[in-house]
């Protein structure tokens, strides 16, 4: 069992010899990997040591102080948050050795192809077909709601294989190439006039089944694994106190006091609470999964990161007034991640409306939360046994 004195060893001895200051960035990461100290709970090999999950905050402040370079990890968090521990849980040995160390020091992005135009909310009802030729799978389909398809090279991918049984078990998941022939990406325009979302088309994709995650229609279950981190990560992510979307409103609040009114105190106050409650709360989800896979708890994290950024920049545009209306680039951007904090109060009202659709859509999650939290009786489903291919579209 790894210890916190032999985790510290093993990172003072990673800067001894790669002292962060003359050593390129790419080069420590990719040796901070093989040290073990990516991802402590990771296997051996595998960018871990097979330590406890909290001990990673042991290595990450050690590297801190000394100024190591991270891997920028809002970049690369559908990676991080959503492939990886897909690929830990259901890869092969070669596919996590494959995969992995890449993902990991963000030599390749990844994106996720799930959600269709006509399978946003009823995943499961997903059309994109799959089919078997010798050792390889002709993928045909379109996909939306892409982040980050314009600059990753993998994608985790869901597609339908059996369309004679029930929607859920004639599902397969795999392993995308972005690079291979046939994968388009187009941009999709959004209300904030950028265009970090794409559609993807997939045509003739040929996936060699060595891309296959998990058995053949076992993709549902392979997903949830997928969608459970998803939440979690949006909903449950680590944040200072008034880091988020409550920051950049309680700053104007102390820094602009001719903006005040009472009524905008009280429900500052109120938001302000809000989200430190929310902040402690997905701090205690991170504390329990140490312990195991995150579980459907956070979809409430995801639930409450949604209402609370809404309600957050709908009263930092009512305490500027006019000049909460400003916007001052709606050019046509290719961003590669979201930046909330660093823009606009017109921007952050815009954008926080997709947070009540991505990651699942809150109703969905409010289903999620009844039954499998509260445990409630579940809504009724009529096409929960029919075969996918006699469904009404």
């Amino acid at each position: 069992m790894t210890d916190v004195e032999e985790l510290r060893s093993r990172t003072r001895e990673l800067l001894a010899a790669h002292p962060p200051a003359s050593t390129d960035r790419l080069d420590f990461l990719r040796a901070r990997f093989d040290a073990g100290l990516a991802w402590v709970h990771y296997p051996e090999g595998l960018g871990g040591l097979g330590a406890p999950r909290s001990l990673q905050a042991v290595v990450d402040a050690e590297l801190e102080a000394a100024g190591a370079p991270d891997n920028d990890p809002r970049r690369i968090g559908i990676g991080l948050g959503m492939a990886a521990p897909t690929i830990l849980g259901y890869g092969t040995d070669e596919q996590k050795r494959r995969y992995l160390r890449p993902l990991w020091t963000g030599e390749e992005v990844w994106c996720q192809l799930f959600s269709e135009p006509g399978a946003g909310s009823d995943l499961a009802a997903l059309g994109t077909r799959a089919v078997r030729e010798g050792d390889d799978w002709v993928v045909n389909g379109q996909k939306v709601w892409t982040s980050s398809a314009h600059v990753a090279r993998w994608a985790i991918l869901i597609a339908r294989t059996d369309p004679e049984v029930p929607k859920h078990r004639g599902i397969t998941y795999f392993v995308c190439d972005m690079t291979d022939p046939g994968v388009e990406v187009r941009p999709l325009r959004q209300v904030t006039g950028e265009a970090e979302f794409n559609e993807v088309f997939l045509t003739d994709v040929r996936i060699p089944d060595s891309r296959r995650l998990g058995e053949v229609g076992d993709g549902w279950k392979v997903a949830q694994t997928t969608l459970n981190n998803e939440r979690v990560a949006i909903g449950g992510m680590r944040l200072p106190r008034e880091g988020g979307m409550i920051g950049p409103v309680s700053k104007t609040w102390r820094e602009r006091p001719g903006l005040r009114t009472h009524d905008l105190h009280q429900r500052l106050l109120k938001l302000w609470v809000e989200s430190e409650v929310s902040r402690l709360t997905a701090e205690r989800l991170r504390q329990q999964l140490v312990a195991g896979q995150p579980g459907p708890e956070g979809a409430g994290m995801k639930l409450a990161f949604a209402r609370l950024n809404q309600e957050i920049s709908g009263l930092e545009v009512e305490l500027l007034g006019e000049e909460g209306l400003l916007y001052d680039d709606w050019t046509m951007r290719r961003p590669e991640l979201v930046d909330f904090t660093g823009r606009d109060a017109g921007y952050r009202y815009l954008r926080s409306k997709g947070n009540s659709i991505e990651g699942g859509t809150t109703e969905v999650l409010l289903n999620i939360v009844a039954e499998r939290v509260l445990g409630l009786p579940g809504e009724p489903r009529t096409d929960k046994d029919v075969a996918w291919k006699d469904l009404a579209r």
